[in-house]
């Protein structure tokens, strides 16, 4: 797995690049006292079953904070769900699901995770890494609330670097490790580095109707994510990408995504096969989308990363206007098999379709206006 440095290192490239970045047995003597015996045990159990049930919830008041939270899902064990009222909880510390099967569930954007003055730490973690050998942690769930990440007030980006060499950043929502997890109608703003983080072997993570802005860095930013789906997204006014792609984003569903004001729409590298479908890109302050393979300067010129293009990625009705940059720029021709199936590409400063002379884009029933002779790369 990619150390933190090499990560930073890549990240940094890429910027660069851009022009900017889990029996007993009876005997027959005992055979009627043990059937006497298993009877009241079966009573006994019908009549806990629904205690265990109610148990297995618990509700959290805003007073009790983020160490209420905790305390809380550390206390209820798997398949427990904490629920929290309208308010502000301030939170000090990471709130981590651990266990299969938890959730988290707010009453809307009136319940808000609020990271206190100079904690310097992520609000929500959902399955911190672990030995491979245990596997992911397994249906998890947040749904129902606001996370401000109090950026102002936060002095650095990074939180730890874990023993097996994932960095964990001070975002808003953290993902990692996670198998068929869900996230909902969460919105994540002011987070000193991104809103929604995925990594660490992330599987078929569903993310719906989730709203990121003002973020320091990316709204979404998905590493190590396979066959996962993320539908309507609403990232606005992200200091930096609204969505970031990399090191190894695979086989994955963006669709109804909606993306305005961020500094780049999309950026991407080292992804294969996914599928966006009706997004959207609104007034990025550079690019629409850029597409690259990763690489880094050396002595000898810029090197490429083996195995980091982008490739077999399917863009049907895509979106692109008034950006201040392209509205989708490839920069190198190994990224291959990319096919957008219509969309319009209007009013962008620098531009449509730019790409390398081998035109690894397919461009199909694409509008672009205005066409700029000589940089723009459009086929009907």
């Amino acid at each position: 797995m990619t150390d933190c440095l090499t990560i930073y290192g890549r990240r940094t490239a890429a910027r660069a690049s851009e022009g900017s970045m889990r029996s007993n047995n009876f005997s027959p003597i005992c055979g009627l006292k043990a059937r006497t015996f298993a009877t009241h045990v079966l009573f006994g159990l019908l009549f806990l079953i629904p205690l265990s049930a109610q148990a297995a919830t618990i509700e959290v008041p805003p007073a009790s904070g983020g160490e209420g939270i905790q305390q809380a899902l550390n206390q209820a064990g798997a398949g427990a769900q904490v629920v929290l009222g309208r308010g502000t909880y301030l939170v000090r510390k990471p709130i981590i699901l651990r266990q299969d099967g938890q959730s988290l569930r707010g009453a809307g954007p009136e319940t808000i995770l609020f990271l206190a003055d100079n904690a310097n730490c992520p609000v929500v973690i959902l399955a911190p890494p672990r030995d491979k050998s245990k596997g992911p942690t397994q249906r998890l769930h947040l749904c129902g609330f606001l996370v401000d990440g109090n950026r102002t007030h936060q002095q650095r980006e990074l939180w730890r670097v874990l023993s097996n060499g994932i960095c964990i950043n001070n975002n808003g929502v953290q993902v990692c490790d996670a198998d068929n997890g869900i996230i909902e109608h969460v919105t994540c703003r002011g987070c000193r580095s991104g809103g929604l983080v995925s990594t660490g072997r992330t599987r078929r993570l569903t993310v719906r109707d989730f709203t990121a802005s003002d973020n320091q860095f990316d709204g979404l930013a998905c590493y190590w994510t396979e066959d996962s789906h993320f539908n309507r997204l609403n990232l606005h006014d992200n200091l930096a990408a609204g969505i970031s792609l990399d090191l190894g984003f695979a086989h994955n569903i963006i669709d109804g995504a909606v993306l305005t004001g961020n500094d780049s729409g999309i950026f991407m590298r080292d992804s294969r096969d996914n599928v966006f479908e009706e997004v959207t890109i609104r007034r990025s302050r550079h690019d629409g989308i850029f597409m690259a393979q990763a690489g880094e300067s050396t002595p000898a010129g810029w090197q490429l990363y083996n195995g980091t293009e982008c490739a077999g990625n399917i863009f049907n009705n895509l979106l692109v206007v008034q950006c201040g940059g392209r509205a989708f720029q490839v920069n190198d021709d190994s990224c291959t098999n990319n096919i957008i199936n219509g969309g319009q590409f209007l009013d962008n400063a620098q531009g449509g379709l730019c790409q390398p002379p081998a035109r690894p884009v397919i461009p199909r029933a694409l509008t672009v206006h205005p066409l700029t002779v000589g940089r723009d790369s459009v086929e009907p």
